[in-house]
């Protein structure tokens, strides 16, 4: 098992709390991101710049995904295709997304979309917050305890 983050729009202390998983669970972790990321030294931790491009990380993070994988994304498309590879997505603020849950996403999703390109305001997410680091951390804790071999 790996883990792979789209590290294009991840909160920092998200990515924290994943470089000090991988180093105490020993699971492999790529960021993926079209800017270059910092992360630090470790055989378990690696970055990959993907280049500029609509969906590049994604397209990228999609071909190289096994089955029993995580993905770290906020992006419910990308995590929709993960889940149809047989692996898991889990979002920055602790959501594990589904084969149950990933459709109904997708609609509200494309549901927004559509009002804003009719010029109707949404809100947009509120501010990351404790609490949703924490749920994160919980989250990460749980899957990595149940999946990790």
């Amino acid at each position: 098992m790996r883990i792979w983050v789209d590290g294009d729009a991840c909160p920092a202390v998200v990515k924290d709390i994943l470089f000090r998983a991988a180093e105490r669970t020993r699971v492999p972790l790529t960021l993926v991101a079209n800017k270059l990321l910092r992360v630090p030294p470790s055989p378990y931790i690696k970055a990959v710049q993907v280049p500029h491009g609509f969906d590049v990380a994604d397209d990228h993070i999609v071909q190289q995904i096994a089955a029993g994988d995580l993905v770290i994304t906020a992006d419910i498309p990308l995590a929709s295709q993960v889940i149809e590879r047989g692996a898991h997505a889990l979002n920055p603020r602790g959501e594990c997304y589904s084969v149950e849950n990933i459709r109904e996403r997708l609609a509200m999703r494309n549901f927004l979309d559509e009002m804003r390109g009719a010029g109707l305001a949404t809100s947009g997410p509120a501010a990351f917050s404790h609490g949703d680091r924490q749920a994160f951390a919980n989250q990460l804790d749980r899957f990595l305890a149940k999946h990790r071999r």
